[in-house]
């Protein structure tokens, strides 16, 4: 099974720059995509529903703003059809019950087979101290609520924008960024205590120690040419799911946004 997480930065942007092609290129089971700035109604429908896949949208009350979506090709929408044993609206949900949160658009959360997969678009603090706040209470109240799920021997799958970095390796210049939001100490300590709970970042799992392997680029003084990145796109998995992967790969190469995706390879 390919699974995609991809900050797309604005979906109808992003269509205008290979998003379609991307997905004919790659032929993801499940594209997870964030920031999508759009609600489904302003969308066309090859975006909406690109190549046919049944496609779950969380957006956020302010237009133009955040937002996450799923997109479920043909191998796996079996997975999410009516039967008189199973309803869609009990197999997809967009909230982790905290209005405040979930009025954002930043989760789209699906029930597999054997596991969950929270598809997330984690708060950015950088704006102000009000923002700040903002992220670090989502940060310990979503953590509180996986911890549980893991201790009840949930399996359990957290990918997208986290908009946290936690390694030295993970950002060009460890030593300016680390009063940068993204990068704060606080921060970088919380991603370690999520890790704690049970955890795995499967990237790091496969290459420990490889550097200037970034998902995200400022647009600013030619960074991504220049390869000034962070690595905040993740994908992070209970201890279940961690023998299941086979492969995963930061496709850096990709254009369309400033993140570039995250393919796993997972036998589901």
């Amino acid at each position: 099974m390919k699974i995609v997480t991809w900050n797309v930065n604005g979906i109808r942007a992003c269509s205008k720059k290979g998003f379609l092609e991307f997905i004919e290129n790659y032929q993801p089971d499940m594209l997870c995509i964030q920031e999508t700035k759009a609600h489904p109604e302003q969308l066309e429908p090859q975006i909406k529903e690109p190549f046919g896949a049944l496609s779950f949208y969380s957006s956020a009350i302010k237009r133009g703003y955040s937002g996450t979506a799923t997109y479920v090709f043909d191998k796996f929408k079996g997975d999410f059809i009516e039967s008189d044993v199973t309803r869609v609206e009990d197999q997809v949900s967009y909230g982790i019950g905290i209005k405040k949160f979930d009025s954002e658009g930043r989760f789209v959360i699906t029930k597999q087979k054997g596991f969950t997969l929270y598809n997330v678009y984690f708060p950015n603090g950088a704006a102000r101290e009000e923002r700040h706040l903002f992220k670090q209470e989502f940060l310990r109240k979503f953590t509180k609520l996986l911890e549980r799920q893991i201790n009840q021997g949930e399996e359990v799958m957290v990918l997208g924008d986290y908009n946290v970095a936690y390694l030295d390796i993970d950002v060009h210049d460890p030593v300016r960024l680390s009063k940068v939001s993204g990068f704060l100490p606080e921060e970088r300590e919380w991603f370690k205590d999520f890790l704690k709970v049970g955890f795995t970042d499967l990237f790091r799992k496969f290459y420990p120690d490889a550097t200037d392997k970034y998902t995200w680029w400022s647009y600013r003084e030619n960074a991504r040419v220049m390869n000034r990145g962070w690595r905040i796109d993740h994908i992070c998995v209970s201890p279940g799911l961690v023998n299941k992967v086979k492969s995963i790969e930061i496709l850096d190469q990709q254009a369309g946004s400033d993140h570039c995706p995250v393919l796993l390879n997972i036998d589901l």
